[in-house]
Formats: C-alpha cells, structure tokens, sequence
C-alpha cells in the first residue's frame, strides 16, 4: 500500500486507535489534530488519501476541503464524523468527496473503504494537467453524462440514436478509462472530476 493516509481529527483518542487500526492493514498513517495543523505540516498531497473530520475547532473538514479544492488537490477525501447528516454528506460529495462515514464505524468497512481511495489515489499521483474525464471521447462523454443520470442502457441508445450494443462498449470504455469499478464509483469520480 503506496498511498499515505492522513487521519485529520481533534479527538486524540480516535487517531490514536485509526493509526494503530490502519498501521496494522499495512497503510502509512500521518496523523494531525486539525487542519491547520496539517496545512502547516505542508505534506506532499499526491498519492495519499485525507480521513477528515467534518466538525473540527478552527477550520472544519469542510472548509478544508473547499481549500484543497481551490488548490486543485484531487486527493481522495474520507468525511467521518458523529454529527452526519444528508445536506452535510451531499454537499461533501459533490464537492469531489470520495466518501462519509459516520462514527461509530464498522472498521473492516472503513479498510475496504481507504483501500478503494488508496486506489484512486495513486494513479492520481503521476497524472499531469487534466484528468479522467479529458481522455473520453464526445461520443463516451455523451453516454457518460446520460449513465450518470441514471438511464437505462435502452434509453440512452433510444436517444443518441445507436444501438445497445454500441452503448454497452461505450460505456465499457468510460467505466476503463475512468478507473471505475462500480457505477456508484463512477458516478463519485464524475462528481469529483466535474466539481474539481
């Protein structure tokens, strides 16, 4: 496992038994005690994973994140936090979060969960100026954009006037050259892209 994983957390107690948890799967753990702390830290940002609380003294995860967005860090983002709720958790995702958890977690759900990231992550690590979605073609982004709508396959061939067939190859290719394994990982690296 590559990709460091940046615990970021005011409650000591939790990094502490997240550090040890994640140290024990073979991931690289730095742990920081609030963003601030992080941001002074200054760590190379490429290739790791950010398992950030979303309520936090000073800046929260949140308004972390709005800054690495500003940044244009792609990093993975992990939202935990014991105060979730639904506005919170859409807001973090369409704004390029990779997850949110909500404390207590299950801890080999968390591992699944930072292993996907530490995926995303690393091929993120040597990519230079555009990312997933500039290597698509018009004609992929097309039936990308009608997928991530939620459309059946029928549908969109109805639609761009092709057949199943061509669609279903289309959107083999997108899902390959998005690095997806799911749709629901599709549809989180589409957010991601697009509110980057």
């Amino acid at each position: 496992m590559n990709a460091t994983i940046h615990v970021i957390d005011d409650d000591e107690a939790l990094r502490d038994s997240l550090r040890w948890l994640l140290e024990g799967h073979g991931f690289k753990v730095s742990a920081h005690a609030d963003a601030s702390q992080f941001l002074a830290a200054g760590p190379p940002l490429q290739g790791c994973v950010l398992l950030l609380d979303v309520r936090m003294p000073g800046m929260t995860g949140l308004q972390l994140q709005d800054d690495l967005n500003r940044r244009g860090v792609k990093a993975p983002i992990i939202f935990i936090t014991g105060h979730g709720d639904v506005p919170m958790a859409v807001e973090a995702v369409k704004k390029g979060a990779f997850d949110f958890i909500e404390k207590p977690f299950n801890d080999s759900q968390l591992i699944d969960l930072l292993r996907r990231a530490a995926e995303a992550a690393l091929p993120q690590a040597g990519a230079s100026g555009g990312g997933r979605l500039q290597q698509l073609t018009s004609r992929e982004r097309e039936v990308l954009d009608r997928v991530v709508a939620g459309k059946l396959n029928k549908s969109i061939a109805d639609e761009l006037g092709i057949s199943i067939k061509t669609v279903e190859a289309h959107r083999a290719r997108v899902m390959e050259k998005m690095q997806a394994k799911s749709l629901a990982e599709l549809i989180q690296l589409t957010i991601a892209e697009k509110a980057g």
